[in-house]
């Protein structure tokens, strides 16, 4: 068992995003994501169900070209698809990835 803090965690830049990433197995992974004023997240191709919660502030995400606006306090729920985000306001999201059973 592991306990962490979400709302202490420093969350890295874009192009340090690895370092965002607190646990990591083959079945699940773990990640802050955070996005200034304006910014954005390049689309991404996931293999794996994807969970968003926001932890602070506001987010669009485009899931396989369907748009989803989420507040703090919101979830998005999503199986492997093609994701980006956009935000206006800033916002401080935990997201989880559980990889797709293979058969």
């Amino acid at each position: 068992m592991k306990v962490f803090d979400l709302h202490e965690m420093k969350v890295h830049a874009h192009d340090e995003r690895s370092l965002n990433v607190f646990y990591d197995t083959p079945e699940f992974k773990a990640r802050m994501i955070e996005l200034p004023c304006g910014g954005t997240m390049r689309a991404c191709d996931m293999t794996s169900y994807v969970v968003f919660i926001v932890m602070e502030g506001a987010v669009t995400v485009l899931v396989d070209q369907e748009e989803a606006y989420l507040k703090t306090g919101q979830c998005l729920i999503t199986e492997p698809a093609t994701l980006s985000m956009k935000s206006e306001i800033g916002v401080k999201i935990l997201g989880l990835q559980v990889m797709k059973e293979k058969k």
